[in-house]
């Protein structure tokens, strides 16, 4: 009997879900709506399950299953989520203004930004900042994640730091009033030969397109005429931003890039205006393995339509639009409409299945493995993929991602097991932010130009040997004494160019970094042979 009663009070519960769904949703569902069903099963669940459940995080995972079985790029994201992903896409973000790093528990001040509220107090590189409105964050193992979030704060609201200055006893109290605070996305802008400018761009993202104008303007005052344009490594964003700059280089109506939605009537194209300040002058866009999306889409546009020549290795892939879906509680959806396609028609995304993300994510692992990065004879293309730039007719190729007019093989000889290994412990980051912090002094009064740094400065032999006694010490080793004389040429420049970063900024950075790079001299031998 208790069985039967048992049966009996459950098919009863069953039974009124649909009625408490259509009391809570306001709207009658069909009787085999799949909504419905999700909505009857969530239900069910918080009501009748025998142990409590969070209803949140219900939701959010059946959210996650449902886009998973879709492409690899829908998504969902919680708003804490979505306020971190966009802050550097948004081009700022409030808080006091420093670039900083940790070494032993304690946040050092690498930069405070130029005009920022911590530079305008008197907060200088080198600065430790101890405390934050009386709290200890020093000595005390707080995360990296939990000093931001104490520095980061509303705009027009004060923070109290407490701060230790080498060669000053005692602690210095600073109160800064925290502001918005810029976030550049163009990592580089220099002459990188007479006539010859650089510019690298990290990321698309709503100040890019000013970024890149100002950038351009500084470096034609200096004579340059021709420009190499450096994608590597950026992985994409705002659509419109790339439009805007892939404008810059073509003429009126040109056609940048199209998508196409799942019906046929639903294709939109985006053309050149016909305004854009780069419409002459030689262009050699560098891209390698992990440039994606709106990189792809620039770079693309300027290979289609014949407006410069591309270089480096095969570009990610990702050609697949993403439309926010903004939901009421301040997550969103980042959910595929569309596909990218290049002027040509060549559609940018690579292959891939329906619910597979394993597979998906080790693409470049297997790219690799199958001699793609390495040798150019290695990537094979069905004939079907073969397209026509629009103006040369020369060939280019679709089937994902961009490949490149001069392929730039990756040495796998010079980025060592053993320096990957000292990278990934932080083992080069720690050493060098001590030797900075130790003789900045030293080194601003010495070198009063970046020039004379680049021409004269070299890394003392006792960063390496720190290094490598902190190696010993964690035992990060090299295999034999052949790969560590490969990895030392490579990671005294690494360390010149993390010193000449942090006396100067980004630019200096790269402009040091790229003396080693084989794509980048490649892109300066295209060019100036295209000169001659």
């Amino acid at each position: 009997m208790f069985k039967k009663h048992k049966v009996s009070i459950i098919v009863c519960l069953l039974a009124l879900l649909p009625a408490a769904l259509h009391a809570q949703f306001k709207f009658s569902l069909g009787k085999n709506s799949p909504l419905g069903k999700l909505q009857m099963a969530e239900v069910a669940i918080n009501n009748l399950y025998v142990d409590s459940v969070d209803e949140n995080k219900l939701v959010e995972d059946a959210i996650r299953g449902m886009l998973k079985e879709l492409d690899p790029h829908s998504s969902y994201a919680t708003p804490k989520e979505v306020k971190s992903m966009n802050e550097p896409l948004q081009g700022n973000f409030e808080g006091i203004g420093v670039q900083f790093n940790m070494i032993e528990d304690t946040l050092v001040v690498i930069q405070p930004v130029t005009n920022g509220p911590s530079e305008k107090v008197g907060i200088v590189a080198g600065d430790r900042i101890v405390s934050v409105n009386d709290t200890a964050i020093a000595g005390v193992k707080m995360s990296k994640e939990d000093i931001m979030r104490r520095l980061r704060g509303p705009k027009g609201t004060k923070v109290n730091l407490g701060i230790m200055r080498r060669g000053i006893s005692g602690l210095l109290n600073f109160v800064v009033k925290r502001d918005k605070i810029p976030v550049k996305t163009i990592d580089a802008v220099y002459m990188i030969r007479p006539h010859i400018g650089y510019i690298r761009i990290g990321s698309f993202g709503a100040t890019t397109h000013d970024e890149f104008m100002e950038g351009l303007a500084k470096l034609q005052q200096q004579g340059m005429r021709d420009l190499i344009l450096d994608l590597e490594d950026n992985g994409g964003g705002y659509l419109q931003s790339a439009v805007m700059v892939a404008n810059e280089f073509l003429a009126k109506n040109d056609l940048i890039v199209y998508t196409q939605a799942r019906m046929k009537n639903q294709r939109m194209d985006y053309k050149a205006e016909g305004d854009g300040k780069l419409q002459s002058g030689r262009v050699v866009v560098l891209i390698n393995e992990f440039s994606a999306s709106a990189a792809e889409i620039v770079t693309g546009a300027i290979q289609d339509q014949d407006r410069g020549i591309v270089v480096g290795r095969r570009s990610f892939g990702k050609g697949l639009v993403q439309r926010p879906v903004d939901l009421p509680d301040g997550s969103m959806i980042r959910l595929t409409v569309a596909h990218y396609y290049t002027p040509s028609g060549r559609c940018i995304q690579k292959p891939y299945k329906k619910g597979d993300l394993k597979d998906y994510e080790m693409d470049l692992d297997n790219r690799l493995k199958h001699g793609e990065l390495t040798n150019p004879d290695s990537i094979h293309f069905a004939d079907s993929l073969k397209f026509q730039t629009l103006r040369q007719h020369k060939t280019v190729y679709g089937g994902g991602g961009i490949m490149p007019d001069y392929f730039v093989p990756l040495d796998t000889l010079k980025y060592t097991r053993f320096h990957r290994n000292l990278s990934a412990k932080s083992i080069i980051i720690n050493q060098n932010l001590r030797y900075i912090d130790n003789n900045r002094k030293k080194l601003q009064a010495r070198y009063a130009t970046f020039d004379q740094f680049d021409r004269d400065f070299t890394i003392p032999q006792s960063v390496i040997d720190g290094i490598m006694a902190e190696a010993e010490k964690q035992n990060v080793k090299p295999k034999d004494d052949e790969e560590l004389q490969r990895t030392l040429p490579y990671l005294r420049m690494q360390l010149k160019a993390l010193v000449a970063r942090d006396l100067w900024d980004m630019t200096e950075y790269f402009q040091v970094i790229n003396q080693t790079s084989e794509i980048v001299q490649k892109g300066l031998e295209v060019i100036q042979t295209a000169s001659r």
